[in-house]
C-alpha cells in the first residue's frame, strides 16, 4: 500500500472500509488489515470531534498503512479547520452541488494565500513541534474529495471536478438515488445512467470518481461500471450480518445433530 492521496493522484485503485462505530478499539482493529483507508462518518452518527481524533489515534497506533479520512458533516469552514487540524489524511464533504462549491471547500482546508484554514499549533503539527514544516507543505497534501449526491451535483459533476484541488469525485448512491426518485433502485437503468454520468464526467476531468457498497457482492459490478476506488462494507452491517451468519449456521448444525420429535 502507498499514500491514500499518492494513491488517488497516481490512478490507483485503493480500498477503504466504512467506520459508523465511534470507538478507537474498531478503528485500530480494521487498520490492522490490509486496507488502504478507512473512512469515518461524521455526517450521519454521534461522534464528536474528541472521538474521531481518538480513532485517527487508534488509526495510527495500528503501525499499519491504513490512513484516516473522515466525512465530515457539511461544507462548513470551522468543522473543516477542525478536522484537518486532527492530522487526518483526507476529508469527504457530502452535498457539493457546483464549482463554487467545491472551490470552498478547497479553501477551508488550505492555508493562505491559496485557501482561508486558519494556523495555529494542533496534532497535525505535533503539537507546535514541527509548526512550520507543516504549515508550509500542508496545501495540497489533504486527499480531499466531493461527494455527488444531488440532482444539482450531478448535472455540474465535471465542473466540480475541474476544480483545483478536488483529489476525487465519490457518488453518495443512498442520497443520490432519493434525489432522483429512484431511492435503493441500484440495478435500475436509471440510476445507471446516472452513475455513469458521474463517471463520464471523472473521465472528462481525470479526476477518479468512487462510491460506497455496503453489499460486499457488489463489488465486482461497481467495479465493472467504472469506479476507480471503493469503500467496501460498513462496520455494523458486517458486524450483523457475520453474526446473522453465526445464528443461521448454528440454526443449520442443530437440525443436523438433534433429531426432529415425533409425535
Amino acid at each position: 500500500m502507498t499514500d491514500i492521496k499518492d494513491s488517488i493522484d497516481a490512478g490507483g485503485h485503493p480500498l477503504g472500509t466504512w467506520l459508523s462505530i465511534g470507538h478507537p478499539k474498531v478503528a485500530e482493529g480494521l487498520a490492522q488489515l490490509d486496507l488502504d483507508f478507512v473512512l469515518v462518518d461524521m455526517e450521519h452518527t454521534t461522534m464528536s470531534l474528541e472521538t474521531v481524533e481518538n480513532m485517527a489515534r487508534g488509526v495510527d497506533a495500528a503501525r499499519n498503512e491504513t490512513e484516516a479520512v473522515v466525512r465530515v458533516p457539511w461544507n462548513d469552514p470551522v468543522r473543516l479547520k477542525r478536522v484537518v487540524d486532527i492530522g487526518v489524511a483526507g476529508v469527504m464533504v457530502p452535498m457539493i452541488d457546483n464549482a463554487d462549491e467545491a472551490r470552498s471547500l478547497v479553501e477551508s482546508i488550505r492555508y493562505p494565500p491559496e485557501g482561508i484554514r486558519g494556523i495555529a499549533g494542533s496534532r497535525a503539527t505535533g503539537y507546535g513541534r514541527n509548526f512550520e514544516e507543516y504549515v508550509s507543505n500542508a496545501n495540497g497534501s489533504i486527499l480531499t474529495i466531493a461527494q455527488i449526491e444531488t440532482r444539482q451535483g450531478l448535472e455540474n459533476a465535471e465542473e466540480i471536478a475541474n476544480v483545483d484541488g478536488i483529489d476525487a469525485l465519490f457518488v453518495g448512491p443512498a442520497d443520490l438515488s432519493g434525489s432522483l426518485g429512484l431511492f435503493a433502485e441500484w440495478d435500475s437503468d436509471e440510476f445507471g445512467e446516472a452513475i455513469g454520468q458521474v463517471i463520464e464526467a471523472s473521465q472528462n476531468a481525470d479526476v477518479p470518481v468512487g462510491t460506497l457498497t455496503v453489499d460486499i457482492d457488489a463489488i465486482d459490478s461497481r467495479l465493472e461500471q467504472g469506479f476507480d476506488f471503493l469503500i467496501a462494507g460498513k462496520d455494523i452491517s458486517l458486524l450483523m450480518d457475520s453474526v446473522d451468519r453465526a445464528i443461521a449456521d448454528y440454526a443449520a448444525a442443530l437440525d443436523e445433530r438433534v433429531p426432529a420429535s415425533s409425535d
